[in-house]
C-alpha cells in the first residue's frame, strides 16, 4: 500500500566510532511475523545484502504469529545493541506506540506489511490491494461464469492482509473504480468478515482465518469442505493457505474439481501448477524484501536520509505465476535459495 508519508523520529546518523577510533561493522535485524518458507527466501536476500554490504544481520522469525512474541524480540534486539530493524508488523493499528518508541530509539522501516500510522520510515513492499486483484483475476479465470468462492488467510489484523483479501472481493464483485486509497479515504468501506458477500456472477461464501498456524488452516479447509457443498473455488491467500487447501482438497478427492488459487511460492503450490492442479499464485519477491531492508538500513546508518523516497515507499510489485511461467520462476526461485 502507498505509504501516506509518515516519518520517523530516530536519528539516522553514522554511530559512533569505538574507543580505538576504529569503525564499528553495523548491526541490523530483520524481523518477520512468524516462521515460513516465504520468510527464508527473504532471509536468504538479507543475507545477501549483508554480505554486499559488509552488515552484520540478524534475521528473527517470531516462534508464534502474535505481537506479544514479536514485541518480545524487538525488545531483545534492542538490549542487545542491535542498531536498526526493519518489522514486518504483526497488527500495525495497535502496534503504533510501540512502533513509534522504537523509532526514537534506532531507525525503523517496515516491510511486507506497512503501519502507516506510525512514524517509521518508509515501507518496502507491494501494493497489496494491487495483488489481491491479481489474485481475484485468477479466480476470474478459473470459473469465468461465476460460482461460490471460498478464502484462507491467516489474521485480518495485519495491513497487507486487509488489503489483499479486500482486493480479490472487489475484482469478484465488479467493483472496477476502487484501489487502495480508496479505503484509506473510505474506512469504513470495507467488506464484514463474517457472513456471505454476494454479488452478480460471485458469492464469496466464508473467509477462514487461522492465526497464521498452517494445522489450523489445514482443518478449517477440511471442515469447510464438508460444510459447503457448492465451493467452486478456494483461494488462499498467506503462503502456507493453498498447500494446506490442496492437501485438504486431495483427502477429499475434489482436486480438480474445485478449483485452487494460491498466493506466494510454496514448493507444494508451484508443484500444483505445474502438474495443473492449481489455476496459479500471485508471488511477492521476498528476497528483494530482505535485499532492499538490509541495504536501506546500512545506508540511513550512513547518514544517508536520500536513500528515503518522496513517497516513504520502495514498490516491489507483485507477479501472477501459471503454467506458463513457473518452471522459469521455480528456477530462479531456487537459484536465489541457493538449492
Amino acid at each position: 500500500m502507498l505509504s501516506d508519508g509518515a516519518t520517523g523520529d530516530a536519528s539516522v546518523t553514522q554511530s559512533a566510532d569505538d574507543a580505538d577510533g576504529e569503525s564499528k561493522k553495523k548491526s541490523v535485524a530483520f524481523v518477520t511475523n512468524q516462521i515460513a518458507d516465504f520468510w527464508k527466501i527473504a532471509e536468504a536476500g538479507a543475507n545477501d545484502a549483508g554480505n554486499e554490504f559488509d552488515v552484520d544481520v540478524e534475521v528473527v522469525m517470531p516462534p508464534e504469529a502474535t505481537a506479544v512474541v514479536q514485541k518480545q524480540k524487538v525488545e531483545d534486539l534492542l538490549a542487545g545493541g542491535v542498531q536498526a530493524i526493519a518489522i514486518s508488523p504483526l497488527d500495525a493499528d495497535n502496534q503504533v506506540e510501540w512502533l513509534n518508541g522504537v523509532g526514537e530509539k534506532v531507525p525503523l522501516i517496515t516491510h511486507d506489511s506497512d503501519a502507516p500510522g506510525s512514524k517509521r520510515l518508509m515501507y518496502i513492499g507491494m501494493d497489496n490491494y494491487a495483488a489481491g486483484r491479481a489474485c481475484g483475476e485468477l479466480v476470474v479465470k478459473a470459473i469465468p461464469d461465476g460460482g461460490n468462492v471460498l478464502l484462507a488467510i491467516g489474521r485480518l489484523e495485519q495491513d497487507n492482509s486487509k488489503y489483499r483479501r479486500q482486493g480479490v472481493i472487489d475484482v469478484l464483485l465488479g467493483r472496477d473504480d476502487r484501489d487502495a486509497a480508496y479505503y484509506k479515504e473510505q474506512p469504513d468501506a470495507w467488506d464484514p468478515v463474517e457472513g456471505e458477500i454476494k454479488g452478480d456472477k460471485y458469492t464469496v461464501l466464508a473467509t477462514l482465518l487461522d492465526q497464521g498456524k498452517a494445522e489450523v488452516g489445514l482443518q478449517k479447509a477440511e471442515d469447510a469442505l464438508n460444510t459447503f457443498d457448492d465451493i467452486n473455488a478456494m483461494v488462499g491467500l498467506f503462503e502456507y493457505n493453498p498447500p494446506a487447501m490442496y492437501q485438504a482438497l486431495k483427502k477429499a478427492d475434489k482436486v480438480g474439481r474445485i478449483a485452487l488459487i494460491g498466493f506466494d511460492e510454496n514448493d507444494v503450490t508451484l508443484q500444483a501448477i505445474k502438474d495443473g492442479e492449481c489455476i496459479g499464485t500471485v508471488v511477492q519477491n521476498p528476497y528483494m524484501y530482505g535485499y532492499e531492508s538490509v541495504r536501506v538500513l546500512k545506508e540511513l546508518l550512513a547518514g544517508n536520509e536520500d536513500v528515503i523516497p518522496e513517497s516513504k515507499y520502495i514498490d516491489i510489485a507483485p507477479r501472477t505465476i501459471t503454467k506458463d511461467n513457473v518452471d522459469e520462476f521455480w528456477e530462479d526461485l531456487r537459484a536465489k535459495k541457493g538449492q
